[in-house]
C-alpha cells in the first residue's frame, strides 16, 4: 500500500509514534509500534523513539520512552514516583511480602529451576510462594526437568521484567552468591529486539505463555 505524502511527514511520523505510546498499556515492540504508525520499519520506529527522548530531554520532560521487557514503553522518570503515589488513581505495583520476593530472587537468578531446589537454597518450604507468583504472573513453569518425577521447571515472565523495569535478564544486578558456580546461560529465554518475523512470533507466543496459571505439583 502507497502512503500519501502528509502520512510521510517526519513530524507527523513523530505524532504517531508519540500518541501509541503515550496510550499502550505495556511495552511494544519496535515492529509492532511500526505497523501501528505506518512506519516503514522497526528501525525507523527505533529512530523516531530517539528523536522523541532527545525532545523530552531538552525540554525537561517529567516521562521519557523506556526499553523494557523486549519493547517500549513510555513512563514517568522515577524521581517523580513519590509525587505520582499522592494521585488517588496511581498505577498500583505489585506487592511482594519477603518470602515471595526473596523466592523471586531465586528463580529469577537460577532459572529455569525446580521447586525442590529452590527449597533446598532458602531453606524452607516454598509451595505457596511459587502458587503466589504464578497468580501475579511474575513466574512460569516453563517445562519439566529430567529428574526424577520430571518436576517442574520455573522461570520468570515477561511481566516480571516490566514490573520491576528490566529489558532484559541481563540486566538485573550480578550476585555471584545467588548464580551459583557463575550466572545461568539465559540466552534461551533472552527476548531480544528484533525485526524479523520469526522473532516476533516468539515474542507472542512467550506473551500467551506468560497469561497461563499453573497449579504446583
Amino acid at each position: 500500500m502507497v502512503q500519501n505524502k502528509t502520512s510521510q511527514d517526519p513530524d507527523q511520523m513523530l505524532q504517531r509514534v508519540e500518541a501509541i505510546l503515550f496510550l499502550a498499556r505495556k511495552p511494544l515492540n519496535s515492529r509492532k509500534i511500526a505497523q501501528l504508525a505506518h512506519l516503514e520499519d522497526g528501525t525507523q520506529a527505533r529512530t523516531m523513539i530517539g528523536h522523541l527522548n532527545r525532545r523530552y530531554d531538552e525540554v525537561g520532560r517529567a516521562f521519557h520512552v523506556k526499553k523494557i521487557s523486549g519493547g517500549f514503553q513510555m513512563l514517568t522518570r522515577p524521581q517523580f514516583f513519590d509525587w505520582i503515589n499522592r494521585l488517588e488513581h496511581s498505577p498500583s505495583r505489585i506487592r511482594l511480602s519477603n518470602p515471595a520476593r526473596e523466592t523471586l530472587t531465586v528463580v529469577a537468578y537460577r532459572q529455569p529451576i525446580i521447586k525442590a531446589d529452590i527449597e533446598s537454597i532458602r531453606g524452607v518450604s516454598c509451595g505457596e510462594m511459587l502458587r503466589q507468583l504464578l497468580e501475579k504472573g511474575l513466574v512460569k513453569i516453563s517445562g519439566r526437568s529430567e529428574d526424577l518425577g520430571r518436576p517442574f521447571l520455573y522461570c520468570t515472565t515477561r511481566n516480571f521484567l516490566t514490573e520491576f523495569g528490566f529489558n532484559s535478564l541481563h540486566d538485573l544486578p550480578k550476585f555471584d552468591t545467588l548464580a551459583g558456580a557463575g550466572m545461568p546461560d539465559w540466552s534461551a529465554a533472552e527476548i531480544e529486539e528484533s525485526d524479523s518475523e520469526d522473532e516476533d512470533e516468539d515474542e507472542e507466543a512467550y506473551d500467551e505463555d506468560d497469561d497461563e496459571v499453573y497449579e504446583d505439583e
